[in-house]
């Protein structure tokens, strides 16, 4: 077993993954940007190391410097979570070639092998996987996508080969619409995944949204956890997750699963992982496999009792399944609830802030993944998780009943939240009944019934509440003839501005490579003591995996002004000065804790102005675009 892990994420997975090395006595490792020197994972770790500031890129995305912290930290292992570095195959591979290290994960080779999605369906048809049918190739000519609306019949999807979250499809309803979708489609995906390769299949009108949970270790064996339901979807989006999936019935379920250890063999894959399928008329068929830990995790364990963030550690360090197919038992029901600070009367825009108040529900049949506590702040930096609410009982009406209890006294003030929504799908019928799909949420769903939900069960955030940290102040100290780099919190009576030359107390720690980071133990100078409150998620969605969405409430317009509606980090920008442009048409793409927004041109005009570039941080009211 390892004796040090790093964990390459934040928040509530971050927690996850260290409560499961606690258990098998490995000490952990968390890092953190400037945004997050205060928050839960860090507070939680045995020791803490800067990996930069704030912008993704510069911190949790870099690679470089993670692996370079790893090792002055003494970890022997790597573990990514999910989202951010979790389904880079070029992380793992550093990982992979770095003596000292070992990465919690499948193979760098696997990853990239499942990762791109026509190679994917290459693997899962081999291994006798059914696919949803189109092509396994890269699709450059229209006339082709043609050819195979007069074979499959309409309407098709056009996909990036890199894409995600609906980022990168395009659905072709005749063939008119072909050549302009084609088009879009190779744009989306290489300004999104710098790859602008798509393929086409089939598109199914209304399909259930089904993953089967795969264990795989380094002696042969594979094993499947049964499924989880995630249909339940907001632009792609998922929102509520469920195991076992209502919908399937003994035959079906038993085909699926078998079929997901099919395909993870063919691809020489060890470690967790999840094989998604679309289930249309009693029909599956293979979607995408996701090469990490998912969001939803949680539900499995729940219904099996199988820790599954242990087992991805237990696999990495060589050791063997300890049990077979027939020993995975579905014990009950679980449903997951994603408790984000998003409005949804608003199109659940984010809503970033602090947490004034932080009271969440217990008793039987509860589980709290989760890393933040009273007091502490959603940032824009991120994604908008608080917390992910697990709820099991004995069957699904009890599950669901037990869910109204929990929701009822999770209070949460401070910033708008989803718990509104969560509290109305509880009442809705399609959902009830399990009959929903993929399509409902966002072609069915009464906004007004949303509304009305945000009305009754909200809160409104407070006027004038202010989400400001605790000052920080950099001091040199030195402990044991070492001087240290730290960051201190302002303390009662401003004994934080006291003389550099006292000791950080019981801390200990190391600069990291850049020179500028600060590192601090569980006892050091960031007042990382003990916590076992856990938070936000690192999605960075994927699915949980990165997530992505796109939408028009990130700006507002103004005069001719096309401003901010929140902080963020500008992805692209698609126009230039001088441009026309009609309404509808795409800005620029702001991403704003976690998700990617589409800035659409309000209406039809020229682009007089362009104030912003790629990279560039934006606060709310900040001009983007004029047009006139």
């Amino acid at each position: 077993m390892f004796d040090k892990l790093l964990v390459a994420n934040r928040g509530e997975i971050a927690v996850r993954v260290m409560a499961a090395c606690e258990e098998l006595g490995v000490d952990t490792v968390a890092v953190y940007s400037d945004a997050d020197r205060s928050a839960g994972h860090v507070r939680y770790a045995d020791e803490a190391y800067n990996v930069g500031p704030a912008r993704a890129a510069d911190s949790y995305l870099d690679g470089e410097t993670i692996v370079e912290t790893a090792r002055e930290a003494g970890a022997d292992a790597i573990h990514p979570g999910y989202g951010f570095l979790a389904e880079n195959a070029d992380f793992a591979r550093r990982v992979e070639a770095t003596e000292g290290l070992t990465w919690v994960g499948p193979p760098g080779d696997a990853m990239e092998q499942l990762g791109e999605k026509t190679s994917a369906r290459r693997v899962m048809q081999a291994a006798d996987v059914p696919i949803v049918p189109g092509t396994t190739d890269p699709v450059t000519d229209p006339e082709t996508v043609r050819e195979l609306g007069g074979e499959y019949g309409y309407p098709l999807a056009i996909k990036a080969e890199g894409g995600g979250g609906g980022r990168g499809m395009k659905i072709v309803r005749d063939a008119g619409e072909v050549e302009d979708a084609l088009e879009s489609a190779r744009r989306e995906g290489k300004a999104y995944f710098d790859n602008d390769s798509v393929y086409v299949e089939k598109y199914l009108a209304a399909p259930k949204h089904i993953e089967v949970q795969v264990l795989a270790d380094h002696h042969g064996n594979v094993r499947h956890l049964g499924e989880r339901d995630c249909s339940l979807q907001r632009r792609h989006q998922k929102v509520i997750e469920e195991a076992p999936s209502p919908a399937l019935s003994a035959e079906l379920r038993e085909r699926v699963g078998a079929a997901a250890r099919r395909g993870v063999r063919e691809a020489g894959y060890t470690n967790a992982g999840t094989v998604e399928f679309l289930v249309e008329d009693g029909e599956f068929y293979f979607m995408e496999v996701n090469t990490r830990i998912q969001v939803e995790h949680t539900a499995t364990e729940e219904v099996t009792g199988i820790d599954i963030v242990r087992w991805q550690i237990r696999v990495a360090a060589g050791e063997e399944l300890d049990f077979a197919q027939d020993d995975v038992e579905i014990d009950g029901h679980a449903v997951e609830y994603r408790i984000n600070a998003e409005n949804p009367a608003n199109a659940f825009a984010p809503t970033p802030g602090p947490i004034e108040t932080y009271d969440p529900p217990s008793s039987i049949g509860v589980r709290l993944d989760h890393a933040i506590r009273e007091g502490d702040e959603i940032g824009g930096d991120y994604d908008s998780m608080i917390a992910k609410l697990i709820v099991t009982a004995e069957d699904r009406e009890r599950c669901l009943r037990r869910s109204e209890r929990a929701l009822e006294h999770f209070e949460v003030a401070g910033v708008h939240t989803t718990i509104p929504f969560h509290r109305l799908m509880l009442t809705d019928d399609r959902f009830v009944s399990g009959e929903h799909t993929t399509k409902y949420l966002d072609e069915e769903l009464d906004d007004g019934a949303v509304e009305e939900a945000v009305e009754r069960w909200g809160t409104e955030p407070e006027a004038g509440s202010s989400g400001d940290r605790p000052a920080m102040h950099e001091l040199t100290v030195e402990v044991d003839g070492k001087r240290y780099d730290v960051v201190v919190e302002d303390l009662p009576g401003g004994l934080a501005g006291g003389g550099a030359g006292g000791s950080s107390g019981s801390g200990s720690g190391s600069t990291s490579g850049s020179g500028s980071s600060s590192a601090a133990t569980r006892a050091g100078a960031i007042g990382t003591t003990a916590d076992t409150t856990t938070g936000g998620d690192a999605n960075a969605g994927g699915s949980g995996g990165s997530t992505t969405e796109s939408g028009s409430e990130a700006a507002v317009f103004r005069d001719g002004a096309v401003e901010a509606d929140m902080q963020g980090t500008i992805l692209s920008v698609e126009v230039a000065e001088g441009d026309a442009v009609a309404e509808g048409d795409v800005l620029c793409v702001l991403e704003a804790m976690k998700m990617e927004n589409d800035v659409f041109a309000p209406a039809s005009g020229t682009v007089t102005s362009v104030h912003v570039a790629a990279g560039e941080t934006v606060d709310m009211g900040d001009t983007l675009v004029v047009v006139e």
